[in-house]
């Protein structure tokens, strides 16, 4: 029974890792080059992670440039950001693409805000799923191997915990994402 709790367990941990990555993906006028980790350029015919075709650095706190080790492709890497969702028009001066951050506006902020909680919401709404498939595994597999209901009950109490232990932790990265939005 142990082995099934653990394995419900990692799932609200995937859940929560989700949220984290999705999190670093919100920029929050500072230049965070986790923006460009979903960002895929044509090398050769390959999609491949802008990582690695070239050096990305963060050289003020609002920009961040690119230095392809190909110098061909500063024109693929610049049609894969235009393309990309991260809103920003890349500059490019033949060796070097530039990314610059705008400030945020505080309707911006509050937007972000929105969508952060949304998310945060998203992924509470995960854990409570993986908590009843949990209950019902639990008492599914305790009707099974004849275990009596009030030990049954304490397996579900302790999926309960877990759930609580979880949402608490998200409720924190919400605040704590949000927070560093809001600071201007």
């Amino acid at each position: 029974m142990e082995e099934l709790l653990m394995t419900y367990e990692e799932k609200m941990e995937k859940s929560l890792n989700n949220l984290y990555e999705e999190f670093s993906s919100i920029r929050a006028g500072r230049a965070n080059p986790h923006i460009l980790d979903k960002i895929k350029v044509d090398y050769y015919g390959a999609p491949t992670p802008l990582q690695q075709v070239g050096n990305i650095s963060v050289p003020e706190a609002r920009m961040i440039c690119i230095q392809p080790w190909d110098a061909s492709l500063l024109k693929e890497i610049e049609k894969a950001l235009n393309t990309s969702d991260i809103g920003i028009n890349p500059t490019n001066d033949g060796k070097v693409i530039r990314l610059v951050f705008p400030e945020l506006t505080e309707e911006r902020r509050k937007e972000l805000v929105k969508d952060i909680k949304k998310k945060g919401e998203q992924t509470k709404v995960a854990v409570r799923n993986i908590r009843r498939d949990a209950n019902e595994a639990v008492k599914k597999k305790g009707k099974a191997d004849g275990i009596s209901e009030d030990e049954i009950k304490e397996y579900q109490d302790d999926v309960q915990k877990s759930t609580d232990e979880y949402i608490k932790k998200i409720d924190k990265a919400v605040a704590d994402k949000s927070g560093e939005i809001m600071t201007v």
